[in-house]
């Protein structure tokens, strides 16, 4: 598509975000959450709708809501109904949800996200409690649809943004702040190939100067960040060209296939969903006091954005450095953990960034579970600061040791390796006096102006101190021997 048409048009895209909560039981009973059981082994009584079964209310499912909420900057609601949302589906055995309609949990609040253009602000229109559905599988060869109901009633909440999204790579990046609170807040793994963090794109065009919103359509079946901004492209590209080959927009249902990048139609949607919500009478509602918001805001970790800007601001890290540490809370809580002990922040950042990420990626581990603690990595920072060994002796020779000897300290592993770098100038300048002796002729090529030939000294004094010679102090000292030469 030319680049004049895309730029008469402005794309409008809203979120709704399902995270499943990392809890043991299910919202309304005791059945496990457990995933990958095997089916329809996590169900009870409750579960399945038996006649004259009572749900009641798993305190941490709001618990974990409320989290969210304070996370989000939204203001949390202090009365709570909840409600049934009627409609059918096979894969819920009472026939109707039970979800929040007319007080979610949460109300309004924003999500900061990182742009081309600086810093943005996603605002959210609610976040509410609600009851997974089970799972239908529709089977190569099979005529009748199996269903498995382990995941109904297992809680989860709903991130309904504003339609304030304007591109696909601004949902990218908000899905990724999402994932990322989640995970700091250890209230869903945030896994989109496993089904625990689900995402359906609402998503319509419109002409710059235009007032009204165009028809949207949702976009569901994306199982990655990276699918869900496929998906939205695709469905700005398609929309467009819809609209200006004058036809309308139909308002309705698109799955997304991974492996064309294309949407395709599942259903039309009315207008209007009568879902015929009321309150559930088997529900009593719910009241947040003062007290109980207190101690769940006294629990809540520190978050991926405070971090964010700390990095920035106190430890002047450049901004790329912030987001690849606050990527992940395992990482950050460990730089965090590194960073008590050495102030030199940016060689821990490059540290942390380079030979520990590459460790654990490698052995597809947590920083959790990374041999070598902070006090021990500090003390090898330290070590390269202090001339005793260059970065590249610590990160090709000492590193790979303390990884197998995680009890030993830096020095010792260094001592024991002979890699402690010589700095005392009565052993460096015979070395030097040797060279130059030996290449006269690059002697008179540095004296006739050409100064790059240094580093050709340099490595003839490091190779004959078997690497031992400190760099700096062996550059100074060639440099002042070759100008009295």
């Amino acid at each position: 598509m030319e680049k004049s048409i895309r730029d008469k048009y402005i794309s409008v895209i809203g979120l709704e975000v399902h995270a499943q909560l990392l809890t043991k039981s299910k919202i309304y009973n005791t059945d496990s959450t457990e995933y990958g059981s095997l089916p329809n082994t996590n169900v009870g009584v409750i579960t399945l709708a038996h006649p004259g079964t009572l749900p009641r209310l798993n305190k941490r499912v709001v618990e974990f809501a409320i989290k969210m909420g304070l996370a989000c900057h939204s203001e949390i609601t202090r009365f709570n109904i909840f409600d049934r949302k009627n409609y059918f589906y096979p894969d819920l055995p009472k026939g109707y949800q039970i979800t929040q309609d007319r007080t979610p949990i949460c109300k309004g609040g924003y999500i900061t996200i990182n742009t081309k253009d600086g810093e943005r602000n996603i605002e959210l229109h609610r976040i509410h409690i609600e009851e997974d559905a089970g799972k239908s599988m529709h089977l190569a060869a099979e005529v009748d649809t199996l269903v498995d109901f382990n995941r109904a009633g297992v809680p989860l909440i709903e991130i309904v943004s504003q339609p304030d999204i304007r591109t696909a790579e601004e949902a990218y990046a908000y899905l990724t702040e999402i994932r990322k609170l989640v995970r700091y807040l250890d209230i869903c793994d945030g896994n989109m190939e496993e089904g625990s963090l689900r995402c359906d794109a609402n998503i319509s065009v419109m002409l710059k100067d235009a007032r009204q919103f165009g028809k949207k359509v949702e976009v569901k079946n994306m199982n990655s960040i990276r699918n869900v901004q496929r998906a939205i492209d695709y469905e700005i590209h398609r929309q467009i060209e819809e609209v200006e080959k004058g036809n309308t927009i139909v308002s309705e249902t698109r799955t997304f296939d991974a492996a064309s990048g294309l949407t395709y139609s599942m259903r039309t949607k009315e207008e209007l969903n009568d879902y015929r919500y009321f309150p559930d009478p088997d529900l009593s509602p719910m009241e947040v006091s003062d007290k109980w918001l207190n101690a769940i805001r006294a629990t809540m970790p520190v978050l991926p954005r405070e971090l964010y800007i700390k990095y920035i601001g106190e430890f002047q890290l450049p901004e790329y450095d912030a987001q690849v540490l606050t990527d992940s809370k395992d990482v950050a809580l460990y730089f965090e953990e590194l960073c008590k002990v050495t102030k030199n922040y940016k060689a821990a950042s490059n540290w942390v960034m380079g030979p520990v990420k590459s460790y654990l990626n490698e052995l597809t581990l947590t920083a959790d579970e990374f041999p070598i603690g902070p006090g021990v990595l500090a003390n090898l920072i330290a070590l390269v600061d202090s001339g005793k060994i260059s970065f590249s002796v610590a990160s090709q020779r000492v590193f790979p040791e303390l990884l197998k000897n995680p009890n030993k300290t830096a020095i010792e592993v260094a001592q024991q390796l002979n890699l402690i770098q010589e700095s005392n100038h009565d052993v460096i300048i015979p070395i030097i006096d040797e060279v130059l002796k030996e290449f006269p002729l690059k002697v008179e090529e540095y004296k006739n102006g050409k100064k790059g030939i240094v580093g050709m000294f340099m490595g003839e004094v490091m190779k004959r101190s078997k690497g031992k010679a400190d760099p700096k102090v062996a550059n100074e000292l060639i440099t002042k021997k070759l100008e009295e030469v």
